[in-house]
């Protein structure tokens, strides 16, 4: 089953398709500036202490674990995909 494009990357798929992309001129300098831009988004200069439950804990260490990544990594990926929006808190009907 293949995972369905959003608009964005089907115009890219389309363009290429079509033999509409070029390569850039200057690459390595567009290389180095876009993993400065990357290390810049990514960059951990913060601190903060939460207070969670022992359970939630042992669930996102599990979680982690089953993803093969440190369970610090996934609570900061989880958080950074909540403030980017891409991630939506669960809806309760109270």
């Amino acid at each position: 089953m293949m995972a369905r494009l959003t608009r964005e990357e089907q115009e890219i798929v389309d363009a290429f398709e079509r033999n509409e992309l070029r390569s850039s001129r200057n690459k390595a300098a567009m290389m180095k500036q876009h993993r400065e831009y990357a290390a810049a988004t990514f960059r951990k200069d913060r601190r903060v202490n939460v207070r969670i439950s022992s359970r939630d804990l042992d669930a996102l260490k599990k979680r982690a674990l089953s993803e093969g990544i440190p369970y610090q990594t996934l609570i900061a990926s989880v958080l950074h995909r909540y403030v980017e929006g891409r991630l939506r808190a669960a809806e309760t009907s109270d």
